[in-house]
């Protein structure tokens, strides 16, 4: 095995390995000792390490194939995943009672928007990010970081609701009760139009970007232009 590759995979598991250990068992102790704010910034220096290192690592290896790409099929199949991931993403920004020091009470209200689809829309929409890419791109250092990525966000949305209900209790449990962990796609329309319209210029214009970034042409944008 390269080198590189090597390193990426290290990079991986650390940036993987060291989010489910800040954010499970060594929370807690870590809370204790440095504070709320202590261990948010320790936590960011973190995260922002290993995702530095899993970035240079995946440009230093060699995009090796694992034996052949999925051609057009593949690149429909990550446009037209990479829409809903963006705008479950978005959503998750603004009411979502998984966010760290987010009120008990927003779990009480009645599921909106892309809760509607899952009680994890971000987590879903980095786990979706991940299928597009293991669908297009089948090079061991795509294979590498996507799975990686899957993993952190699917494992990491169970371990999620674990923590969740031991701090928020009865509350948690109603908002399970009323949310779903896998998407309900049928409900992706009721995420508001607004949302949608944002989602729509914004993967317009990642999707240009990608272009000049990667130097692969993504989205609408691999057809047209």
């Amino acid at each position: 095995m390269e080198p590189a590759l090597q390193s990426l995979i290290a990079a991986s598991l650390a940036f993987v390995g060291t989010h489910f250990a800040l954010s499970h068992p060594l929370r807690a102790p870590l809370v204790r000792m440095l504070g709320d704010k202590g261990f948010l910034a320790l936590y960011s220096l973190v995260a922002f390490a290993t995702l530095g290192w899993m970035v240079f690592a995946f440009r230093a290896a060699p995009a090796g194939d694992m034996g052949g790409a999925s051609g057009n099929v593949g690149w429909a199949l990550a446009t037209i995943l990479t829409l809903p991931a963006l705008l479950l993403f978005l959503g998750s920004l603004r009411g979502n009672p998984a966010l760290p020091g987010v009120p008990a009470s927003l779990a009480a209200q009645e599921p909106r928007g892309v809760f509607a689809v899952t009680r994890h829309p971000m987590m879903w929409g980095f786990a979706l990010w991940a299928i597009a890419h293991l669908a297009i791109d089948w090079s061991w250092r795509t294979f590498v970081v996507a799975t990686a990525v899957l993993v952190l966000a699917l494992v990491g949305a169970h371990l999620q609701d674990r923590k969740k209900a031991a701090l928020m209790g009865t509350a948690w449990a109603e908002w399970e009760a009323k949310t779903s962990y896998w998407p309900q796609l049928a409900a992706l329309p009721r995420a508001g139009a607004v949302l949608w319209l944002v989602t729509v210029a914004a993967w317009l214009a990642i999707t240009w970007a990608h272009i000049h970034a990667a130097g692969v042409p993504a989205g609408i944008w691999r057809w047209i232009g």
